[in-house]
Parts: C-alpha cells; sequence; structure tokens
C-alpha cells in the first residue's frame, strides 16, 4: 500500500512540475541583410528594460508591461546611436494582450520599416506573440 501511495505522490509532483511556457514576444529585427530575434518577457517596470544593439548604429528595446491594467500595452522602441546619446527615433504602441494579425505573415506589428537620414540606414522588424500555455492534460 505505502508503494502505491509514493507512485502517486510523485505522479503528482511531476504533473504540477510540468513545463509552464511563459508568455513571450518575439521580435524579428533586420539590419544590413542580418535578421536577429530579439524575445521579451512581462516585466514589472519599464525603467528596468535595456536597448539591444542592432549593427553599429541602431538600438531596439522592447517593453512588455501587463500590470498594473491600466499600463498594460507592448511598447517598441528603435534608437539611433549617436555620438551624443541615443536619439529616438521610432516609438509604437500596441495594446496589451494584442489583436490578432489580418494574416499578412508578420505578427501583431506588421512589418515596420525605419530609416535614419544621417547615415542612410534602414532597420525592419515584425514581433509575434505567444501567449502562455499550461501543462497538458
Amino acid at each position: 500500500m505505502i508503494p502505491n501511495r509514493c507512485q502517486r505522490l510523485l505522479a503528482a509532483i511531476l504533473l504540477f512540475a510540468a513545463p509552464v511556457h511563459a508568455e513571450t514576444l518575439l521580435c524579428h529585427v533586420t539590419y544590413g541583410g542580418e535578421t536577429q530575434d530579439l524575445e521579451a518577457r512581462p516585466v514589472s517596470s519599464p525603467y528596468t528594460v535595456p536597448v539591444q544593439p542592432i549593427g553599429s548604429y541602431f538600438l531596439f528595446r522592447i517593453v512588455f508591461q501587463k500590470e498594473p491594467a491600466d499600463l498594460a500595452a507592448i511598447k517598441l522602441y528603435v534608437f539611433a546611436d549617436r555620438d551624443s546619446g541615443p536619439l529616438p527615433i521610432q516609438q509604437a504602441t500596441h495594446p496589451y494582450p494584442p489583436l490578432a494579425g489580418k494574416g499578412a505573415g508578420f505578427g501583431f506589428t506588421g512589418l515596420h520599416q525605419v530609416y535614419e537620414p544621417i547615415r542612410d540606414g534602414e532597420l525592419q522588424y515584425w514581433c509575434e506573440w505567444s501567449p502562455s500555455s499550461g501543462p497538458a492534460r
């Protein structure tokens, strides 16, 4: 009888320890013919989110905030990395949870093309959302 209880306890532990897929954003950022996939998870404070360098001239920042509900949004920033400091050249805000795309193949953001006039650079990006899911039952 004891081994049967142990087996049930072990099965219950394994069931609840099954991996939970966290909610994520994945942004596909292309510059100079090279694409980087940047992943973001929800944050409690937008002030802690760093920028990601893209090539030698652009910076990209993803702020994915779910709480508090009145501030829930997905904000995407593109900066030019100038000698005098980062210069914002695009900011896009999307609702949370994001609205489904219209089948264009470019996630909830659509394809963005951002241009920097000084060095004539072009950055393209689009983002997709993956909702969280619990263990399979």
